[in-house]
């Protein structure tokens, strides 16, 4: 599903930042990892490369068979809309948008008519236990909530990935959403979260296998 191979990063300044040197990664469908390491490892920027938000200097990256490279915004976001739920960790949550409206949008741009993909967001929102928050804005709602409204965007495509940048006190939250989801045969089995933990003493118990940046320095 996810096969990274000497990937090279390089922030441009006026001293540059190589923070990723020559990383290589290979995840299968239905891992749950987590990548684990200092602040300033390269945590964030390996997470956005996976998830197309970033471009790469050297190496090659294939996802679901796609060799993700030089690809033009418009192919990068129908491919992001139909493999990735990002659960980000600031939650980026459209602040004009109501509850519904921001969990409903990856719908939107599948092309999913405005009733069913309404109707598909308050299935969700009730998953989080937020059916009444609905028609509520992300101003009006609390920080757990904006979670749970992200965790409901994040699966409601659904994707075949899901990635959580940092999620402390997330893991779980995101974990039983997922098996109730497939419980009530929203989401197709198999699906997995792949997980960001902000330090390595956190990540979730029972994960199949973690990855750990050492620094900035490399890989491995």
């Amino acid at each position: 599903m996810i096969k990274l191979t000497g990937i090279h990063k390089t922030y441009q300044s006026a001293t540059p930042l190589h923070v990723l040197k020559g990383v290589d990664l290979h995840i299968e469908n239905g891992e749950l990892v987590s990548i684990m390491g200092a602040s300033g490892s390269g945590k964030s920027t390996l997470l956005n490369i996976i998830g197309i938000l970033d471009n790469y200097d050297e190496g090659d990256y294939y996802l679901a068979g796609t060799h993700i490279k030089n690809l033009s915004e418009t192919r990068a976001a129908k491919l992001r809309n139909e493999l990735i739920g990002f659960v980000f960790q600031s939650f980026n949550l459209i602040g004009f948008k109501t509850a519904m409206e921001n969990v409903a949008l990856p719908l939107y741009y599948k092309g999913v008519s405005r009733r069913k993909r309404e109707a598909m967001a308050l299935e969700y929102l009730d998953l989080m236990g937020l059916r009444e928050w609905a028609d509520h804005f992300p101003n009006e709602m609390s920080g757990g909530q904006k979670q749970r409204v992200a965790i409901a965007r994040a699966l409601i495509a659904p994707p075949k990935i899901f990635l959580a940048d940092e999620p402390t006190h997330l893991e779980q939250g995101l974990y039983v959403a997922v098996e109730a989801a497939q419980a009530a045969a929203m989401v197709p089995p198999g699906i997995k979260p792949f997980f960001l933990p902000p330090a390595q003493g956190q990540a979730q118990q029972g994960q199949q296998r973690a990855q750990v940046l050492l620094s900035a320095i490399r890989a491995w």
